[in-house]
């Protein structure tokens, strides 16, 4: 399988980081990860002079500060080359309704919950690259 170029991991949770981080690498998903713990600092990233342009982007909901929903609608005000160019999915637990009818009117491509496994990663590269991982 050709790995994805960029992956972004943003969650404020340093184990999930860690072990989500591990076991993309050890899948050989990507040949960069990078993990952002918070919306703001993601979005830093996003903006910075060359801008960074993950091609997945895996996103906490529930972070303090500015939080997953925030995220994604300033997202929304990135240039739509910069947009298209990511696929982003949602990692969660558990959503209430609000968040989930809002999350419906932001650009992510799908949900995926936590804790993310070789099957669920291997159904992301399927739906979203037509890439699947080698069989283990």
């Amino acid at each position: 399988m050709d790995p994805l170029p960029h992956i972004l991991l943003v969650d404020d949770d340093a184990t999930t980081n860690f072990i989500n981080e591990d076991l993309l690498t050890k899948l050989k998903v990507s040949t960069q990860i990078q993990v952002a713990t918070s919306g703001e600092q993601a979005l830093a990233l996003l903006t910075q002079p060359p801008p960074y342009v993950p091609t997945l982007l895996l996103l906490d909901v529930a972070m303090p500060g500015m939080g997953g929903i925030a995220f994604l609608e300033a997202f929304c005000k990135l240039p739509p080359a910069q947009q298209a160019a990511t696929v982003i999915v949602v990692l969660t637990t558990s959503m209430d309704s609000r968040d989930l009818s809002r999350i419906d009117e932001l650009p992510i491509a799908g949900l995926a919950s936590k804790p993310l496994t070789r099957e669920k990663i291997n159904t992301l590269l399927q739906l979203h690259f037509q890439r699947q991982l080698p069989e283990a």
